[in-house]
């Protein structure tokens, strides 16, 4: 997948051990060696879409789902929001909290699948997942785990790239592997209103994996209770 992975578990301020891992020891492995394969596999700057959409949120909690390498966790943390972020891969969450330090912010770090996180339900201002690979489960797991995240009055914003939900790839990923914004929504219920439901150009940084992909799915929906 793309622009950052799902990911959770017992939150701290530094990157668990790697048996502290909570999830399916082979995804941890696949993104690992994908995060090991170079030196920085993104950008280093904040999502488009997130910065867009986060413009007129007042800071409070907030869950980064798929951190990857931290850009997000980091600009959020300096911008007055108090950040969980949570990832499978621990050298990528090594990278994080090292920017982290590096700019002085603090952040908790969770490492295990967003399925098996044990996060406070509707305890989250904003849950943020930008391009998470979340695998799609008959029980809707995933897409489940992100709404009951959101406290009331707190904002769903899930990202992704446009075309990929019906794209084959030689690669061998499936999308129909995969949750997608279409699924989230089907999941709401009179608890939740849609604000942003859409395609639009993609506001990419420059470089990084990902970058060649044009458009976004943006779901933003707000739980009112």
């Amino acid at each position: 997948m793309t622009d950052n992975i799902a990911a959770g578990s017992p939150a701290s301020d530094t990157p668990l051990p790697l048996d502290g891992y909570v999830g399916d020891p082979a995804v941890r492995a696949e993104w690992d060696n994908r995060y090991a394969d170079r030196q920085q596999l993104w950008s280093g700057q904040p999502n488009g879409a997130l910065v867009a959409e986060v413009a007129g949120l007042t800071p409070g909690r907030v869950l980064d789902v798929g951190c990857g390498e931290g850009a997000d966790a980091v600009w959020l943390a300096r911008g007055g929001w108090d950040v969980t972020a949570l990832e499978v891969s621990g050298v990528a969450l090594e990278r994080a909290a090292g920017h982290a330090r590096d700019a002085g912010l603090a952040v908790r770090w969770i490492h295990a699948a967003l399925t098996e996180a044990m996060l406070p339900p509707a305890s989250f201002d904003l849950v943020s997942a930008q391009y998470p690979a979340l695998l799609r489960t008959p029980d809707a797991a995933a897409e489940r785990a992100l709404l009951a995240a959101v406290a009331p009055g707190g904002v769903l914003l899930l990202v992704h790239h446009a075309g990929m939900d019906t794209q084959a790839h030689e690669s061998g990923f499936d999308p129909a592997d995969y949750v997608w914004p279409s699924m989230v929504a089907d999941l709401l219920n009179e608890d939740w209103e849609i604000e942003v439901d859409e395609q639009r150009p993609r506001l990419a940084p420059d470089g990084g994996a990902g970058a060649h992909h044009t458009d976004d799915l943006v779901l933003r929906v707000r739980r009112l209770r």
